[in-house]
């Protein structure tokens, strides 16, 4: 009976004991739970329309690449560029010596002065002669493009109708002589009156016809300063060809930038002469950057959801947090045969610099329909090398949800999986929180 109080009493103390750990744990539990209530703040998710895209690859590729080469031979002076070196469009790259340049011009020059001298003096031979003729032409009586005969010449005229007075006179002398109505001596006058009238018209034909070639002669005077005027003219204008080739062969021992970009390569070095019509002869390459060509490579099966115009957002892994905006530019018109892909040239603005020709970049091809899609604010989303989670508050508590997440708009991102609309969502505090912590909003 002793023996079996001892055990009840063994018993009871083991129980009290057991009940007393029960009460110290069930108070450390609590205390716990009280530690883990973290503040957040919180936000619904949300349907809203956003943009569709498909993703594809692409490699960017300067929008202009020019070999510059030289147009004349020369020895290299100066060198102003390096690579690497940002060129505006018409900065001087090289200089070659322009002294034989500089001298071909001033002979050019010269002989251009000459000829317009010898227009000058031309012209003046043409108002010469020009002169000339109006005299001819005023003894005669003549305008421009009238024309003359001997026998208009006044003069002519005149001494034409003594004579043929003086003619009758003598004729009628003739008849009275052998009448004997009139006497020897009488006779003999009136035949010396018509023979010195004959002298007179053949002097007055004399005094024409000189009139006449000095018409022609001040005609072909005219003629003849005027095809020389031509002639200084057109010598001119091929002087002023020599001199314009002269001033463009000066010109071109500056050899400029065709537009501005960098400098990918260079091959001239001062003292080098260069020659055109050697091969390989360019002294430098030059890249345009501030816009680039991004080529995409877009599947077989997605050719129909890309057009000209289509808006485009590409991610370098040199910046895995910036997005550059472009839009599609050009579609080839064939896929290719190997990789049964079909090439897209979009343009990328490349603010900053930032972008390098030959830079691989995903690119996410925007749709022209908007489609509902589940966001939260970007700052609900905790990574966790490739995972993505959020943590959804649901009566006081957190429950983690891995997510899978989409287009990030300004400060909310699409969640394609793993919340629903409405439910609320801890944006703040993340670090701190774990799943099924109880947390206050």
């Amino acid at each position: 009976m002793t023996k079996f109080k001892a055990i009840i009493s063994i018993v009871s103390l083991a129980l009290l004991v057991s009940a007393c750990g029960s009460k110290v744990e069930s108070s450390s539990n609590s205390n716990a739970a009280q530690q883990e209530n973290v503040q957040v703040a919180t936000a619904p998710a949300k349907v809203v329309n956003i943009p569709s895209y498909f993703e594809a690859t692409g490699t960017l590729a300067g929008d202009a690449v020019s070999d510059v080469a030289p147009t004349i031979a020369g020895r290299i002076v100066a060198v102003n560029f390096d690579i690497g070196s940002y060129v505006n469009k018409g900065d001087v790259l090289v200089k070659l010596d322009d002294r034989d340049a500089q001298i071909r011009l001033d002979q050019a020059l010269a002989q251009l002065d000459q000829q317009r001298k010898s227009v000058a003096t031309a012209e003046a031979n043409v108002d010469q002669a020009v002169a000339n003729l109006r005299q001819a032409q005023v003894r005669l009586g003549l305008r421009d493009g009238e024309s003359f005969d001997i026998k208009d010449f006044s003069q002519v005229i005149s001494v034409t109708a003594q004579l043929e007075l003086a003619e009758k006179e003598f004729r009628r002398a003739e008849k009275l002589l052998e009448t004997g109505d009139i006497s020897k001596s009488a006779y003999d006058q009136r035949k010396s009156q018509r023979d010195a009238l004959i002298g007179q018209l053949a002097e007055a034909r004399s005094n024409a016809a000189v009139a006449i070639r000095a018409i022609n002669t001040a005609e072909a005077a005219v003629n003849t300063a005027e095809t020389n005027v031509r002639n200084a003219r057109a010598a001119v204008r091929t002087a002023e060809t020599q001199v314009d080739q002269a001033r463009k062969s000066l010109s071109d021992t500056s050899i400029l930038a065709p537009f501005s970009g960098y400098v990918s390569e260079k091959t001239a070095d001062v003292g080098e002469y260069l020659s055109p019509n050697a091969p390989n002869t360019k002294i430098c390459s030059i890249v345009r950057t501030a816009v680039l060509r991004l080529k995409i490579d877009i599947p077989e099966q997605s050719i129909g959801k890309v057009s000209v115009g289509q808006g485009v957002s590409a991610q370098v892994s040199a910046y895995p947090d910036r997005k550059f905006a472009g839009t599609v530019a050009r579609i080839l018109p064939s896929l290719n045969a190997q990789s049964r892909t079909l090439t897209v040239e979009a343009e990328i603005e490349n603010v900053g610099g930032l972008l390098k020709p030959g830079q691989f970049a995903t690119v996410r091809i925007t749709q022209s329909k908007p489609e509902p899609a589940v966001v939260v604010p970007a700052s609900a989303v905790r990574s966790d090398g490739d995972v993505n989670k959020v943590f959804v508050v649901k009566d006081g508590v957190a429950q983690e949800r891995f997510v899978k997440t989409g287009l990030l708009e300004n400060d909310m991102i699409e969640i394609k999986q793993g919340v629903a609309e409405n439910e609320v969502v801890a944006t703040s505090s993340l670090d701190k929180l774990g799943d099924g912590m109880i947390v206050k909003q």
